[in-house]
């Protein structure tokens, strides 16, 4: 299940360094992330060559957001369908090759909003079959001892480009125009990031699991769904880390609301909410780098119920702190307990899942993650209309610290073991 890689005297991030494929995946999900930030960027910046009769600004801006997050509520778990099918490498390669030649047919289309939304959707619908395939490649090329590090890795990064894909996405498209023109320069930025990403992950080899390269491997999508569904209900210990992780964006997607609020609540400008959600990236990226390096040290250790006690106890004191130098420490500390939920949960699934089902799994796991990260989008604004910042932040922080021992209480015995 777990091939050779060259031999390291640790399992930290230096074992890695030395893993030629794995650094080649990382550096291809990495620029394939900031892909599609800038993407998001520049499709909000194209709103006003698109001329759209009938709706208001508002209103554009908010259909084109639906246009990009439904394909990940359809076509989430049938993502993972496909990747146990076919090699993970075409998957990845071909995904950010249909990605690149869509956005950079774009100035060649008719300038109508229509247009606009269906490539948006169909962009959005590929990278449906990117995210599962990234995740089940990691362990066919990374050491079984090595994966918390390789998590802890990709989930910095991640985050990371979450960060700087929003603030850089803006002056580098606005450097694209002036350079290379009005008409395309921009769409040749975006499609040119994803070509190389496509480009570097080519010299990527990896022995798949025999099923997966045979010929005969027929797609059955509602025969697949159910096989998936049939293994996580058998499988406790692989479905409650995947409710553990729903629980955590559940928390992040709350946070990306309640954030604005939190702004003006600390003197700044509401859209200055970024603040609070940069200092929470930054936590992860310490929480996760710290797992990578020593996480081998901390083997046997309740790291979940740490970080849900942790996330637990800062939205608490949000209710009691009045200074935003305190606030912004506050973010970091919950990005680092988020770390120590997101990190081995996400190892864990991928040891305890066998080559065959990694597909399917992480295509159930993509799937629930968008789902929990749409509803908190959803009622978390009217929720505080009606009953305030504070008690909301208050009942959050019980419901989190509930969770999280709950989670740890059923699977505590064989966690020990595994993480």
């Amino acid at each position: 299940m777990f091939p050779t890689e060259p031999a390291a005297v640790n399992n930290g991030f230096g074992a890695l360094l030395k893993n030629r494929a794995f650094m080649l995946l990382w550096i291809g999900q990495l620029v394939s992330q900031l892909a599609d930030k800038v993407f998001f960027v520049l499709m909000i910046a194209l709103l006003e060559y698109y001329p759209s009769p009938g709706f208001a600004q508002n209103s554009k801006y908010s259909t084109l957001m639906v246009a990009f997050t439904i394909p990940a509520i359809l076509f989430g778990s049938a993502g993972g369908i496909f990747v146990d099918r076919f090699p993970k490498k075409l998957i990845m390669v071909g995904s950010d090759v249909v990605r690149g030649i869509l956005t950079l047919c774009l100035p060649f289309l008719p300038r109508e909003f229509l247009i606009l939304l269906i490539v948006t959707f169909a962009i959005s619908t590929v990278t449906q079959f990117f995210a599962p395939a990234e995740q089940a490649a990691i362990p066919l090329i990374v050491r079984r001892e090595n994966l918390l590090a390789a998590n802890a890795l990709f989930s910095s990064t991640m985050m990371g480009a979450l960060i700087v894909g929003f603030a850089v996405g803006e002056p580098m498209l606005s450097w694209a125009k002036d350079l290379l023109g009005e008409k395309y320069g921009q769409e040749l930025v975006v499609g040119a990031l994803y070509v190389f990403s496509a480009i570097v992950m080519q010299p990527i080899n990896f022995k798949e699991n025999k099923a997966t390269d045979d010929a005969e491997a027929v797609i059955r999508p509602w025969a697949d769904f159910k096989q998936g569904l049939r293994y996580l209900k058998k499988n406790r210990l692989v479905l409650n880390a995947m409710l553990q992780l729903v629980t955590l964006y559940c928390v992040f997607a709350a946070l990306m609301v309640l954030s604005i609020r939190l702004a003006a609540e600390f003197g700044l400008k509401e859209k200055q909410f970024g603040f609070f959600l940069a200092a929470a990236g930054v936590g992860m990226v310490l929480g996760a780098a710290s797992l990578g390096n020593w996480g081998e040290k901390l083997h046997g250790k309740p790291l979940p119920l740490i970080g849900f006690l942790m996330m637990a106890l800062v939205l608490g004191l949000f209710t009691f702190i009045n200074h935003l130098a305190l606030a912004l420490g506050l973010c970091a500390m919950l990005g680092i307990g988020a770390s120590l939920i997101g990190v081995p949960m996400q190892t864990l699934i991928q040891q305890q899942t066998p080559p065959t089902m990694l597909g399917k799994v992480f295509g159930f796991q993509n799937h629930a993650v968008n789902i929990a990260l749409s509803l908190p989008l959803a009622i978390t604004g009217p929720i505080t209309d009606a009953f305030g910042l504070r008690t909301v932040l208050v009942v959050m922080s019980i419901v989190v610290a509930a969770v999280g021992v709950w989670a740890w209480q059923n699977t505590r015995r064989v966690l020990k073991d595994v993480i």
